[in-house]
């Protein structure tokens, strides 16, 4: 099997550049179309074009392939479906039940105490066994505003654990191991683990540690530093990002794949994603709105059902609601993703985001001014 061809920001250079001279990404942008988006997929929900890969985490101290309390996590994935990711880790939202070592994570369940220790052979032992096609390595995770030499730390323990997985990872020529980039909001930091991890042959490279709490300045800066110093030949995977503006901006700053749960935990609060922003369905406003979500959107949800059904729905406490409002949250994801692979192929991946970021916010000017400067360090004018 290949090591994965991704796109490596290489047609999102040349979209940004918008027909600047002296980027050479021609030949290029074909590829970016097979990799951005694809970890938007959800295994169980209907299959909705562009899905490819469904997310699985196997942090959970009883995801074990071999143990009677997992049964059947080789049919995690459907047989039609192209890919499964592996999923992050849960380190950070598990610090409470978690600890950390050289050894690995350990821990302990919230039922019956009994403690798991993840190391980084475990990990890839896992995921080996799962048939993820995109292993991510473990890594050892902290929060974005957490600073001081815990930073350090585990930057370098990631490291080293990088190295780890890769001598664990017994099926390279069938699935492929990335590297999960960490430093937090320390440059310098930051791009010793970025000189060190690319020094690795890997398939491909994920950006960690962001979208914790950090400021959107403070974030933005470091994913722009973060591609800027990642191999173009490879895919790019910025964790944890979802929200529309967020994943705009940063195929602009060349990420490639993103992933994140916003899309269904919206969904669990009554919100559908739309291109001005979202709608709060449990309000009164849509109780005789018998419109689809989007008259655009070609999801089953927006064929099938009216907002006046789904608000009805949502206040009968219906669980059919958010699952609903899930597969059209992943659908408008999907769809968006679709439209930003379409403007970079036809070269006009600028024009998309002043039209995207115009209907967003009402006036492409109104846009955050984060955003904005992150545009402008790559050549796209919103005025």
């Amino acid at each position: 099997m290949q090591p994965l061809q991704g796109p490596g920001g290489r047609a999102a250079a040349a979209a940004r550049a918008g027909g600047h001279s002296g980027v050479h990404a021609s030949g290029h942008a074909g590829h970016h179309e097979r990799h951005h988006g694809r970890a938007a997929g959800c295994a169980g929900l209907p299959h909705l074009p562009g899905q490819h890969l469904p997310s699985g985490s196997e942090a959970g101290p009883r995801a074990d392939p071999e143990s009677p309390r997992s049964p059947r996590l080789h049919e995690l994935a459907p047989q039609s479906a192209d890919g499964e990711d592996s999923g992050g880790f849960q380190m950070v939202s598990l610090v409470s039940l978690s600890e950390v070592t050289e050894e690995g994570v350990r821990f302990r369940s919230p039922y019956d105490g009994e403690e798991t220790l993840l190391s980084p052979e475990r990990s890839v032992e896992i995921q080996n066994a799962l048939g993820s096609d995109i292993i991510m390595q473990l890594d050892d995770v902290v929060s974005s505003t957490v600073t001081g030499p815990r930073v350090e730390e585990a930057m370098f323990r990631s490291i080293r654990w990088l190295d780890r997985c890769i001598a664990a990872h017994r099926r390279p020529d069938q699935q492929n191991l990335f590297a999960i980039i960490q430093g937090g909001l320390d440059a310098h930091l930051r791009t010793t683990c970025l000189e060190e991890m690319t020094k690795r042959d890997v398939p491909g490279f994920a950006i960690g540690g962001l979208s914790g709490g950090e400021s959107k300045n403070q974030f933005w800066r470091m994913v722009a530093l973060s591609t800027a110093r990642l191999p173009r030949d490879k895919p790019r995977y910025l964790m944890g990002v979802g929200y529309a503006t967020d994943l705009v901006v940063c195929v602009a700053l060349g990420c490639d794949m993103f992933d994140c749960v916003f899309p269904t935990r919206t969904a669990r609060f009554g919100s559908a994603l739309v291109p001005t922003g979202n709608l709060q369905l449990k309000k009164k406003q849509y109780e005789k709105d018998f419109r689809p979500i989007d008259p655009e959107c070609a999801c089953p949800t927006c064929q099938t059902h009216s907002r006046a059904f789904l608000h009805a729905l949502l206040h009968s406490d219906n669980t059919a609601a958010l699952h609903h409002l899930t597969v059209h949250n992943i659908a408008y994801q999907l769809q968006l993703m679709s439209a930003v692979r379409a403007s970079i192929v036809e070269k006009r991946f600028p024009d998309f985001v002043r039209q995207f970021m115009g209907t967003m916010y009402g006036d492409p000017t109104l846009c955050p001014t984060w955003a904005t400067e992150a545009l402008a360090s790559v050549g796209i004018t919103l005025a």
